[in-house]
């Protein structure tokens, strides 16, 4: 099994005035821990769960260019891309900047969006959710169409290009491989078998059921399941003093029996250094053969 870090908290001793040494430490630290990608949310304000919208919240691909800068070899990519706060044609160019800048390291994580008030009090498009899976599917298409050697027009529904010409292109080839967030049973586990690298599901009890119906939606697509990389969005919450550190890799070690390949989240108390030094120590090591 294989980690990712996923960063969706900035609000850390000191402010915004040290925000961004820490979060290059964080980054740091997590490549030399081992871990395969560091990711960020697409949001502009901070979630619910997590606290007050009006705690920081940094733009997504600024940061990551900005990630891509202080690290050398982790992944780098959000979780996810909000389909409509950026035209597709912008995102995939966004996307291959972020790889090229990078030497390679870039994935587009992308979902049909979900946080109204953000979008609202921003004044970014929100259609209705029937609009944004059409338009979710479209982006995709035309994500690959630039990613090619076809840098003729694209015509759908809601989006029209009238060259998608894309350069430089993507170093990674044959494009930055493509994770589609959610567990959507009708449409976005549909879309993953059609289209993605990855998929990136909740931990949670239902993930069983879920990658059957993934299995199914790939029996139909003519996909091989085997070809998609499965990823799940959980917490590392180690305890403040590593008390939880073999219970969270007894439920690793289940989810890796389960055929995920790659544990992706947030790790608790991250600024503060040592639970990632614990991730390193003991809980990356014990998943090495899982």
């Amino acid at each position: 099994m294989r980690f990712g870090l996923h960063i969706p908290d900035f609000t850390w001793a000191g402010g915004p005035p040290v925000l961004g040494k820490r979060l290059a430490d964080i980054a740091k630290t997590a490549e030399r821990a081992g871990f395969d990608r560091v990711s960020v949310m697409d949001h502009v304000w901070q979630i619910g769960h997590i606290g007050a919208p009006e705690q920081e919240m940094l733009e997504s691909y600024t940061t990551l260019g900005y990630l891509a800068g202080c690290t050398e070899q982790v992944k780098l990519l959000a979780v996810v891309s909000a389909v409509v706060y950026r035209e597709p044609g912008l995102l995939a160019k966004a996307v291959s900047t972020l790889d090229v800048v990078s030497g390679g390291r870039a994935m587009l994580g992308i979902g049909a969006a979900w946080n109204e008030d953000e979008a609202r009090g921003l004044g970014l498009p929100f259609p209705p959710i029937s609009e944004r899976f059409e338009r979710l599917e479209e982006a995709l298409q035309i994500c690959l169409q630039m990613w090619s050697e076809d840098d003729g027009p694209y015509e759908g529904k809601h989006y029209h290009l009238a060259r998608t010409l894309s350069s430089p292109q993507p170093l990674t080839q044959p494009h930055p491989p493509i994770l589609i967030g959610g567990s959507g049973e009708r449409k976005t586990l549909r879309l993953v078998a059609r289209y993605a690298d990855a998929c990136n599901l909740f931990d949670s009890p239902e993930l069983p059921h879920k990658l059957d119906v993934l299995r199914e939606h790939c029996e139909r697509e003519g996909r091989d399941y085997g070809t998609i990389e499965k990823t799940v969005q959980t917490r590392f919450d180690l305890g403040p003093n590593g008390e939880r550190v073999d219970e969270t890799i007894d439920h690793l070690r289940a989810l890796a029996e389960l055929g995920i390949d790659l544990a992706h989240g947030t790790v608790i108390d991250v600024g503060s250094m040592r639970p990632l030094e614990l991730m390193a120590e003991r809980v990356l090591p014990a998943l090495a053969s899982a």
